[in-house]
Parts: C-alpha cells; structure tokens; sequence
C-alpha cells in the first residue's frame, strides 16, 4: 500500500520536489534554483535542459532525504510556473530556443499588430484574456518568427509547444521515445489559444496569431491518470497537472463558490473560485479555469496576476545590495515606523492587473532627504500589499461577493510585518496555512484524487489546518489617503515606452 504522493513544482525561479503522506504534511523535500537570463531590458529566459536537469536531481533529492522508497509513491503530480513558453524539436527533444518566461516583453509589437483589429479585447469573449505580453501563443509566434528554421519545422509537424508542464510531462514519460505531449486545462487557458467554454484549442485565434495547431499539445483534465514516469520515478502514475496558481487554489481547498487565496511569489495571483460559471471581467482581472477533476465539469476563477511582488525584495537584494538575503527585509523595514512618504511601483515589466499596459515602467514616488534603507525597504514589502488591494477591489466589483477573509500561501507569508500590513489595508483577516507551500500540494492532491490515494475533496478539506490569522488594525480614514496616494503614484509609470 503506497504511503505518500510526490509533487514536482516547477517555479520562476527554482525546482523543486515534495513528498506528501496522507494527512497532508510534508515529508521530504529537496530544491535547487536555476539560472536567470536576460539578453536585453524585458527580455528574461531559461535554459529548458536546465530545468530538466534540476527537476531530476530534486526527485532523486527528495527521495534520499526522505528515506523513501520509490514503490512507497502513489502518484506524481505536477504544477509550473505559467505562460513560459518551450518549443522543441519531437524528434531530438532539443529545445529550439530557450524558454520564453511569462515576465518576457519582447512580445511586444505582436501584441500591437494583433489589436489594431479589435483591441485589446479581441479574443477575450473566447480566452477570457486581454491581449498582453503575458500569455503563451504571442510567444510562441516569436519563436517561429526569429529563430531560422523554426517556422519551417513547424509547418512540417516536427516542433512541439508547451509550457513547462507539457515540457516536464513530455521529459518524465519518456522523451523522444514515446512520451506524452499534453497539458491540462488550467496550463491551456493561459496560452490566449484555448476557448474556455470548449476547453479546446480556438482554430481561428491559432491562426491569426500565427501557431501551427501540430505544434499544440492535448488537453486534459487537472486530475487525471495520464501515463507512467520514467527513470527515478520509473512506473509511477503521473496523475495531476495544474499551473502554479491554480494548483496553490487546489492546496487550499477553495473548493466553494467564493473561496479565494492570494500567493505571494516571484509576482502575486490572487484567484476566486467561481464555480462552474465563467465571470467575464470588465475590472481588469482574468477569467481562466480553476481547475478539472477527470470527467466533472471545469470550475472556473477570475484572477488577478501582479507582475512583481517577491522580486521586487529580490531586486533590493542583487541589484541594489541593500541587503544580503531576502529574509533580512523585514528587519530593516522595521528599523522605522512607515514609509517615509515613498511608494515603489515595481512595473519592471510593465503593469498587469488591474491595468494591463506593457509600456508602463517602475517609479519610486515622493522621495525627499529624509528617506533611508528603512524606508526603501518597507515600500518595498507595502508595494506588495497595495496591489494586492488593487486587485480585490476588482474582484469584489466583477463578483459581486464582498470577501470575508484571505488566505494566502507561498514564500512571502513568513513575513510578518507584511502580512500584518496586508491585513491593514484590504480590511479583511488574512490567513495563514499550516503548510504554507500549497501549490506543491495542490498538485499532490489533485494526483492523489486520480488515483484513489484521497477518495474526494473532502479527504482534502479534513487536511486544511490553520497556522496563523491577521486581523485589521489601521485607521480606515489612514488606510484611504495612503491608498490613495498609491494610486497617484500608479498613474506615474504610465506610458514610460513610447
């Protein structure tokens, strides 16, 4: 009898294995970041047979620390950073360029020529996406675009697409010799290629935006028997498959109509489970699939996707040195008692939610003398919290649903100061889980359902422990004239490219 589900979670920035039992708690884990590359300003890539190589060293990891043997796995489920884009050659397995990630605007000027026909709004009534920079297919266009002989290859039938689950899937079920090329449901909403009320690929939208549909994986359900793992996993069920956001969601059992999370990572996502009805969005959020269990119907989710939030800390730390690790922001932040009357509007990489505009870039609003490394740093962790507050604020406008409370997950919840500040200024109690890394979980999980190991969700709601919860404590009036100040300082990064 099987003891425990392997999750392999493919982030931003690093890759990393879980072992989960069956209540839930984790009992192995090992993690390695990968190289960060970036050839121009917007531009950001990485190395796909890197992130192959990592993802197989952090199984053999996890196995190792845990002690575990690899017939005492039920099942390997698997969740990724999204909209970062992979194409290669199915015949060698060789990735033609390297991936293309999400944060990427090169873009750019596809986005451009692809809205003087219907604007920014030209396939949302079908995707529930705006045109942006952000998602798979304009990515993909590039690559046939720029790379010689990419297109022709692609005409002939011999390159796949995917995002790095269809990349890692295709990798662990074998390779060139006879792996599976798929992705889930959840991973294909995010391509602006997939009609969210078929769940299938859009013939006319692959067309306009230039993507051969030999090149596009099969969709599947979230949670589903797909095949067999290979090599250290060798004859395990690779039975789950959801995008990083979506899988965070599953981890925290927002299984109701109304349930939602914020995850704090590289960028923040704060999704609402909607239920079996699609919410179009006219606030600036998304409409995607929340997730699929095998033959029940897709639950949907409106989201709201911030560029950078964690990187942001990450940029005061190798950018500007202001510190040493991305732990130590807290304790400088709390060397002084606010803000000092700074905001920091990180639009590295242009705007996402609620604004959508790739021209927009970061400010650094209202700095005087006065204002120290203290200071810098506690903007920094509130710039966080401030688009967080951008992005509920639509929500609760598109849902009609006032939000009772906020669960959040991912590396930024150990913080405290911030939690504490996020609490402030949304208004609502913010909760923290006992495992704070649900989206490692939400991809055991939603392996787990597929293959008896969890007979249904409420096996996974009995799991759900509360570790800690922030309650309001600003002045409403006080938390008004600083948001309000954020938002004058928003308007500054508008139109910065011309």
């Amino acid at each position: 009898m099987a003891k425990y589900v392997a999750a392999i979670d493919q982030g931003t920035t690093s890759t990393r294995c879980m072992i989960f039992d069956h209540g839930g708690q984790v009992v192995a884990v090992d993690q390695h970041e990968h190289e960060q590359i970036y050839p121009q300003p917007g531009w950001v890539e990485h190395d796909p047979k890197e992130i192959w190589y990592r993802t197989q060293q952090v199984v053999d990891g996890a196995l190792k620390k845990g002690g575990v043997d690899v017939s005492d796995i039920a099942a390997v489920g698997i969740t990724n950073q999204r909209e970062t884009t992979v194409v290669w050659d199915r015949n060698t397995g060789e990735p033609v360029y390297n991936a293309i990630v999400w944060q990427d605007t090169r873009t750019d000027k596809i986005i451009d020529e692809l809205g003087k026909d219907g604007g920014q709004d030209r396939f949302r009534d079908k995707t529930g996406l705006p045109l942006a920079t952000y998602f798979s297919g304009p990515k993909i266009r590039w690559i046939l675009d720029n790379v010689e002989g990419a297109a022709e290859k692609a005409e002939a039938g011999d390159l796949c697409f995917g995002n790095i689950d269809t990349w890692l899937i295709w990798n662990l079920t074998g390779g060139a010799n006879g792996g599976l090329h798929i992705t889930d449901v959840t991973n294909a909403s995010r391509t602006l290629l997939m009609d969210l009320n078929t769940l299938q690929w859009d013939e006319e939208i692959c067309s306009v935006i230039g993507v051969p549909m030999s090149m596009l994986p099969e969709i599947r359900p979230s949670s589903e028997v797909y095949g067999e793992a290979t090599g250290s996993l060798g004859g395990i069920p690779v039975a789950g498959d959801l995008g990083d956001q979506q899988a965070a969601t599953f981890g925290q059992v927002c299984f109701d109509v109304g349930d939602a999370k914020n995850t704090y990572g590289t960028g923040n996502f704060m999704l609402l489970n909607t239920g079996t009805e699609m919410v179009p969005s006219k606030s600036g959020l998304l409409t995607t699939v929340c997730y699929k269990i095998g033959d029940q119907a897709p639950v949907y989710a409106l989201e709201g996707s911030i560029a950078i939030t964690g990187a942001l800390v990450q940029w005061l730390r190798d950018n500007l040195g202001l510190i040493q690790s991305s732990a130590e922001v807290e304790a400088l932040a709390r060397t002084v008692e606010d803000n000092g009357g700074i905001y920091i509007v990180p639009a590295f990489s242009g705007l996402f939610a609620p604004y959508w505009k790739s021209n927009a870039r970061g400010v650094i609003a209202g700095l005087t003398r006065y204002v120290n490394k203290g200071h810098i740093a506690r903007a920094a962790l509130e710039a966080t919290a401030w688009q967080s507050r951008e992005v509920l604020d639509a929500m609760n406008k598109d849902s009609g649903v006032e939000l009772k409370e906020m669960k959040v997950d991912g590396g930024m919840v150990v913080n405290e100061l911030l939690m504490q500040f996020q609490a402030d200024v949304l208004g609502v109690p913010v909760i923290r889980p006992a495992v704070a890394e649900t989206t490692s979980l939400g991809a055991a999980y939603a392996a787990g359902l597929a293959t008896g190991f969890w007979n249904e969700i409420d096996d996974l709601r009995d799991n759900w422990v509360k570790d800690k919860e922030w309650t309001p404590q600003m002045d409403p009036e006080r938390r008004e004239r600083e948001y309000a100040q954020w938002k004058k300082a928003v308007t500054r990064t508008f139109d910065w490219i011309d």
